[in-house]
């Protein structure tokens, strides 16, 4: 759940969206398709914890302290 809203999150801002399908080689397309996917997931929180100002400020938006979308990405991850 916490990466679906992080996916929100990230979506609502033009710049960091296209920053997020250029890092990741995802496209609009695939995220449509896949959202529901682990490595959806995975590349979602991946790209937050990757750029401390995107996960802070995440995590102030989605009122969830920076460790929990940290911890959230070590389980996908595990």
């Amino acid at each position: 759940m916490l990466a679906l809203s992080a996916l929100g999150w990230v979506l609502a801002d033009d710049d960091r969206a296209q920053r997020l399908l250029t890092l990741t080689g995802l496209t609009p397309d695939i995220l449509r398709d896949s959202l529901g996917d682990r490595a959806i997931h995975q590349a979602v929180l991946d790209f937050l914890c990757g750029h401390e100002p995107d996960l802070m400020a995440a995590s102030e938006a989605l009122g969830v302290d920076p460790s929990e979308i940290a911890m959230a990405r070590e389980r996908l991850n595990a």
